[in-house]
């Protein structure tokens, strides 16, 4: 049944309030306790003094690999499962990262990253996305920004359309600079400014994550299980954020987020 009100269907209302309890909750930190039995601030202590330059630079390496992987071999047909493939590949490698540490970071991310990357394009891709163009290539991309949530953010500042709102006009350059090329130019400054937005919000992330595997009692086993959750919340992301996308191209963005906000609103009070 057509709500007359909003032009979606029930069965598209449905879908839009799952994709808005993804993206609004993402929830990692949440999961990351249950995973090490600890809230993420107390994990956070067993990082070193140093570790922040070094995640950053690391997360802006990963994401430049996933960049090159977004726009030069995601047209390929998806296989079957793969998302579990995906998931299993990512908890392996956290496997290494647990058993390292902080050592492991420049091999290990970069490595997990464009698995969940590919990951996130088969998502993508079951949304009726066209991967082979720049547009839905970078959509995969910006779904490592809005899988992080600044906690020091108000809620208005730190929402999925806010976030996409953000990262809008440098997106749509940037779509715009990969189409006219039709190649990836690493250095591209248009590239770098994306690369940058992305990287301060995944960076959240990921010292959360890297946080979690430093603890000494961790260990290669439980490493691999925060890598695991940290590939689901990201799978989580994408699946609302295509559905999104989806639904927008049916009912026109305009309508999709006015009824997005308003199911919000309503679950706020």
């Amino acid at each position: 049944m057509m709500d007359a009100t909003t032009g979606l269907s029930a069965e598209d209302r449905a879908a839009l309030r799952e994709a808005m309890h993804a993206l609004e909750h993402p929830g990692f930190a949440a999961r990351l306790a249950s995973v090490i039995g600890q809230p993420v601030e107390r994990a956070g202590r067993a990082l070193p003094p140093a570790a922040a330059e070094a995640i950053a630079s690391v997360t802006t390496k990963a994401l430049n690999a996933a960049l090159s992987v977004a726009l030069t071999t995601l047209r390929g047909s998806p296989r079957a499962g793969s998302r579990r493939l995906h998931t299993a590949l990512a908890a392996a490698s956290g496997a290494a990262g647990g058993a390292f540490g902080l050592m492991s970071l420049p091999i290990e991310l970069p490595i997990s990253t464009v698995i969940m990357l590919r990951s996130i394009a088969e998502i993508a891709r079951r949304a009726g996305e066209d991967l082979s163009t720049p547009d839905a290539a970078l959509a995969c991309i910006q779904v490592f920004a809005l899988g992080a949530r600044n906690p020091n953010s108000e809620g208005s500042e730190s929402g999925y359309f806010a976030v996409r709102s953000i990262l809008a006009k440098t997106v749509s350059e940037a779509t715009r600079y990969v189409a006219e090329r039709g190649i990836l130019e690493e250095g591209a400054p248009v590239l770098v400014r994306l690369l940058s937005l992305v990287s301060s919000r995944f960076g959240v992330v990921v010292t959360q994550k890297l946080a979690a595997q430093a603890i000494p009692v961790i260990g290669a086993v439980g490493g691999a299980a925060v890598n695991y959750a940290f590939i689901e919340h990201f799978q989580d992301t994408a699946a609302g954020h295509f559905t999104v996308r989806r639904l927008e191209r049916i009912h026109g963005k305009e309508t999709v987020r006015d009824e997005y906000e308003r199911l919000r609103a309503s679950e706020a009070a």
